[in-house]
């Protein structure tokens, strides 16, 4: 008898020992963190709640949309569903982050914002015809990557204004000059930091990610504006360069006293360029997806133009327009996808709506 017990005691105890194990399995799995991140559809936001020109805000019927792409840690039950999903990605911490801390990140986040907000102001009262001053300060500069020949010469927070000779009046120019640079070329930058003019030499650098060659350094535009009306955009929890295009938008409507919309629930995405040129922007998918779940009608996607080299070495890439036009098919959604190179295009098709 006793030898019985003590047989079905030990096996109680290991089935026991079983189960408390796969509890303890399923609870880290949902609970820790591992070093990647997930990249899924986001929220669509109304730029009313953001934008007011002289202290008023939008009330006119419908609205312009901001679209998000959220980012979540990874925990091992996150990562397998995310494996299920098609409209979830499965990046690195490397890859989403670089070299920068939780707080450099939040903080070059922030600052596209900021960037993209001022260029919106600048674009949207040149649609209006409205006066307004402004000074280009230089090319801001948000990170430099380890790879990059200038990593260790320049810092975040510098300000170029010179490569070789050649002077800029926009960071545009500057960028569209590195670009046409050939690779392996070294090139001498001229910059400031802490008031102090300063010069670094390097060499012009493959970059795999963005399909051309550069510099390793991600710049922004370094600005200041100044207008006879108080334009405003206050984001708090939104970061990066996607939203200049829905807020050139948003402004434009408020200066111009229009009703742009006729009570339509338009979303969409794009950087905006000093000249009014819609950039391409990442996750576009995902920000359908979001914007199809708000009840959007129409989506301004960025019609960005791919060059036959770029198309020789990935065959398979896509422009914006075409990624967003595929995720509304997969869907099955309703929404109108309209392809825009430019804040004007945006206008020209709001103004077509009866």
């Amino acid at each position: 008898m006793a030898k019985k017990y003590q047989s079905k005691h030990r096996r109680d105890l290991i089935k026991y020992s079983i189960l408390i194990g796969i509890s303890l399995l399923a609870i880290l799995s949902v609970l820790v963190p591992l070093p990647y991140y997930i990249e899924m559809p986001g929220s669509a936001e109304d730029t009313k709640n953001f934008v007011t020109v002289d202290g008023k805000r939008d009330k006119q019927p419908g609205s312009f949309m901001l679209t998000t792409v959220g980012i979540q840690r990874g925990t091992l039950a996150s990562l397998a569903t995310a494996k299920l999903s098609s409209f979830q990605d499965i990046i690195s911490q490397d890859e989403l982050m670089g070299d920068s801390t939780d707080d450099e990140y939040d903080q070059l986040s922030n600052y596209e914002m900021t960037s993209s907000t001022n260029m919106a102001k600048k674009v949207a009262l040149d649609l209006a015809k409205k006066p307004y001053k402004i000074s280009y300060d230089g090319a801001y500069v948000m990170t430099v990557q380890e790879q990059s020949d200038f990593y260790d010469k320049l810092e975040p927070g510098d300000i170029l204004y010179q490569v070789n000779d050649k002077k800029f009046k926009k960071t545009d120019d500057f960028m569209n000059y590195i670009k046409k640079q050939k690779l392996g070329q070294r090139i001498t930058i001229h910059f400031f930091r802490d008031g102090n003019k300063e010069k670094a030499e390097g060499k012009i650098i493959d970059l795999p990610d963005a399909k051309k060659v550069g510099i390793g350094v991600t710049l922004t535009e370094q600005t200041s504006l100044k207008t006879k009306q108080d334009l405003e955009i206050n984001v708090d929890d939104i970061g990066g360069p996607s939203a200049g295009l829905m807020f050139t938008l948003s402004l434009y409507q408020l200066l111009e006293d229009q009703d742009l919309r006729k009570g339509r629930d338009i979303a969409g995405t794009g950087t905006i360029m000093s000249d009014g040129t819609v950039g391409p922007i990442g996750g576009i998918d995902k920000k359908v997806v979001a914007a199809d779940k708000a009840g959007a009608t129409v989506f301004f996607a960025p019609n960005d133009e791919i060059d036959e080299e770029t198309k020789k070495v990935y065959p398979d890439v896509q422009t914006n327009y075409e990624e967003a036009k595929e995720a509304a098919q997969k869907i099955k959604s309703k929404m109108k996808i309209i392809p825009v190179k430019t804040a004007e295009d945006a206008l020209t098709y709001l103004k077509s709506i009866k």
